[in-house]
């Protein structure tokens, strides 16, 4: 019995950068599909993009094995190029003068990548792939919301 197989559709969505944004999220597995979205008073684009993918992955009950579609370049190469390893070891510093952004988030996300096997690819943006747009409605819709969280960055 082999590890569950998942597809994950991730968007993010910000009205001002910063200002408003959300988050939209679409799990599939087996035929069967969730839909996670929410928004938040005062973020960034980047932030929702990463946003999405850690609910993704926080919504799994076990280790799986997890294809995450994102049109967020940033997320993408961030990870399977490798970068937010480096910018880990080297205590979140992206260059000898600049700290890391969204360190919070990339910690959760290092924290949920390594219970399962994930792999990451990029698709473009608004280019109709069904469950991407849906994404993205969910991610606009939550970011209009009246009810928005606030996206506490801790250090």
């Amino acid at each position: 019995m082999g590890m569950k197989e998942v597809l994950i559709y991730t968007d993010g969505a910000c009205s001002g950068n910063p200002g408003p944004g959300g988050y939209g999220t679409v799990l599939i597995h087996n035929g069967h599909r969730k839909e996670l979205s929410g928004g938040y008073r005062d973020t960034t684009n980047n932030r929702m993009e990463i946003m999405a993918v850690i609910k993704g992955l926080e919504a799994l009950k076990s280790s799986c094995s997890v294809t995450v579609f994102s049109d967020s370049k940033y997320v993408v190469d961030a990870i399977e190029q490798g970068w937010v390893e480096k910018w880990q070891r080297n205590g979140w510093m992206r260059s000898n003068k600049e700290r890391a952004l969204n360190v919070d988030l990339w910690k959760k996300l290092l924290a949920l990548l390594a219970k399962h096997q994930v792999t990451f690819v990029w698709v473009k943006g608004h280019a109709e792939n069904e469950e991407n747009e849906r994404c993205d409605r969910l991610a606009v819709a939550a970011a209009k919301g009246t009810e928005l969280l606030e996206d506490i960055r801790e250090s």
